[in-house]
């Protein structure tokens, strides 16, 4: 695939812009240090399930420093339902512990720190820091953003780190955060996985449609 013209990305960016004006993260959270846990819970789970969780959980231990000390069996029992829990309880007793004993119980605002923690990927240190502190360190490519990505022609790229660095190249920087928030309820709204709404979609005048082979709506 060739790569996009500037003005089909620009196309892409104008129309998002147009009908998601102040799509923001989907999680709940009080705290850049609560949004970071909730996006390790996120992995493989819905925004919907995580937030149901999180409730309870930041009502009664709503810093690192409680997280920290709490026993790993109760904090088990805590997120269980958003699957992989014991990897994910593992993971975040763990992180509290290092931004305790390295960051003051606050979350680091760059990349490299926020990597080297445990659960956190880049996916996650780049959600955190644009959502939480406006930090465009990179583009959050989740299953909607990858998918989409691919079907406007945007990437050819399936493995996510392959497809941000394609996505990097060719949006401005200063559209990285918005443009994930925004495809992200764009996905969830019309251009689902397998029966995207091409119908009712405004892009669909000029959307390539890359990999779309099955009956769409009309």
């Amino acid at each position: 695939m060739a790569r996009p013209t500037k003005r089909h990305v620009n196309k892409v960016l104008s129309r998002l812009q147009k009908h998601y004006p102040a799509a923001e993260c989907a999680l709940d959270y009080s705290t850049p240090e609560q949004l970071l846990i909730a996006t390790i819970l996120s992995a493989q789970c819905t925004d919907k399930r995580v937030n149901l969780v999180t409730a309870p959980l930041f009502k009664k231990y709503p810093t690192p420093f409680e997280i920290a000390l709490l026993d790993i069996t109760e904090l088990e029992k805590l997120v269980k339902s958003t699957g992989f829990y014991r990897n994910k309880a593992k993971n975040i007793k763990a992180c509290c512990v290092a931004l305790v004993e390295r960051h003051n119980g606050k979350v680091p605002q760059n990349l490299e720190d926020l990597v080297a923690l445990a659960g956190v990927g880049r996916k996650t240190a780049n959600v955190v820091l644009g959502t939480a502190f406006g930090i465009a360190s990179g583009v959050v490519v989740d299953t909607h953003v990858g998918r989409i990505s691919t079907r406007l022609g945007l990437t050819t790229k399936r493995e996510a780190i392959s497809a941000e660095k394609e996505l990097m190249a060719i949006l401005p920087r200063e559209e990285w955060i918005n443009y994930s928030h925004r495809l992200i309820h764009f996905g969830r709204g019309i251009c689902q996985s397998r029966k995207p709404d091409c119908g009712h979609c405004f892009m669909e005048s000029f959307c390539p449609k890359i990999g779309l082979k099955t009956s769409v709506k009309s």
